[in-house]
Parts: structure tokens; C-alpha cells; sequence
């Protein structure tokens, strides 16, 4: 006789991701591309993480990029808030922090607008220092509107 047991599972709303990359161009478009595989297959929309993402390792790679080491990649999904983390090994090159970053001077400089896209598109972000040699640069994004 076949008998099946049901079990009743509700869905976690805890999801967490966490990889080491290199500090490389490589490295940061492998972060944005695994950031839209992962929320997509957790059912989240991925646009705004996905140019969060891409700038904050792109940053990791060009200004946190110490040779030999690799910067991380964390996403995690709590309640109804999705928290990125990118963490680099430069603690000593930390960049201004929200409400402090200024556009370029310049209108046709092809740098310094990262922060400013983060800042448009998190509800809330922010540097973490530490443990030394390390730094975090973390956004959170409502998932419900």
C-alpha cells in the first residue's frame, strides 16, 4: 500500500546569499548576474538590486581592490526587506557616506555617479567598517510598496 505524507511548509521569508569574487570587472559583472539569478529564483523583482549590485561591486573592484583578495557579495532577504552587502578589503578608502556624495563637476565625466544611483534606488544604505583591513557598503531595498 502507497501511502504519501503531506507536510505542510510555509514559505521562508529568510533567504540568504553569500559569495567571494574577484575584485575584477569580471568579478563585479558575475556579482550583478548572480544577484538577478538568485532574487529571480526567489521570486523578487531584481532591477534595482540588479544597478545597486553593480555598482557597489564595480566600486569593491576599483577602489576596494587590494591584489590576492577578493571582495564579497551578501543578499539577504528578511521579513520584507532585501539587504545587499558588498565588503572589500580597503577599510582605509571609504566613500562618503549617504547624504554626503556629490555628483561630478563635470557633466561629461565618465566616473563618480555610483553612489548616486545607490542612493536613488535604496531606501536605506550605508558604510560599515570593519574588521579591519574591511569595509561594507550595505542597501536595503522595501520589497513591499
Amino acid at each position: 500500500m502507497n501511502q504519501e505524507i503531506l507536510r505542510t511548509q510555509h514559505p521562508s521569508t529568510e533567504q540568504a546569499f553569500t559569495v567571494l569574487l574577484s575584485p575584477t570587472r569580471r568579478g563585479a559583472r558575475l556579482a550583478r548576474l548572480l544577484t538577478v539569478a538568485h532574487l529571480g529564483a526567489w521570486g523578487l523583482p531584481s532591477e534595482s538590486a540588479a544597478h545597486i549590485v553593480a555598482e557597489l561591486a564595480a566600486n569593491a573592484s576599483v577602489h576596494g581592490r587590494v591584489q590576492g583578495r577578493d571582495f564579497q557579495l551578501a543578499l539577504t532577504v528578511s521579513g520584507q526587506t532585501l539587504r545587499i552587502e558588498v565588503t572589500d578589503t580597503r577599510g582605509d578608502s571609504v566613500p562618503p557616506g549617504p547624504g554626503a556624495v556629490k555628483a561630478p563637476e563635470d557633466d561629461y565625466a565618465e566616473h563618480g555617479r555610483g553612489l548616486l544611483i545607490v542612493e536613488a534606488l535604496a531606501d536605506h544604505w550605508g558604510i560599515a567598517p570593519g574588521p579591519v583591513p574591511r569595509k561594507t557598503v550595505w542597501a536595503e531595498i522595501d520589497l513591499v510598496r
